[in-house]
């Protein structure tokens, strides 16, 4: 990491964006992400040795309920209110929206 967030790192990211930026927004940002990288040194500071990894920040995830088999539409039910249905396909017509 850069030791400080400098105007000039602010106009190379703004070119590689392309981005116009005026003086005072360059300066602005400069600071900003000058503190962010303060902020990310304090945390790489930071000894984790005896940290475990996780995979998320909560022990215990969300649960969905489980996935059984119920009664359903029937196919018949499901293209009833179908603008065009394909009865005898199965099927539910759409206009076409890709190519000609």
């Amino acid at each position: 990491m850069p030791a400080e967030f400098t105007k000039s790192d602010v106009d190379r990211l703004a070119e590689l964006a392309r981005l116009a930026l005026t003086d005072e927004e360059k300066t602005l940002f400069a600071g900003q992400l000058d503190r962010i990288l303060q902020y990310a040194r304090q945390i790489c500071a930071l000894d984790t040795s005896g940290v475990e990894a996780m995979s998320h920040v909560l022990e215990q995830q969300a649960v969905d309920r489980p996935d059984e088999v119920r009664l359903s539409l029937t196919e018949g039910q499901a293209l009833a209110n179908a603008p065009e249905p394909a009865l005898d396909q199965g099927l539910f017509k759409v206009p076409r929206v890709i190519g000609g």
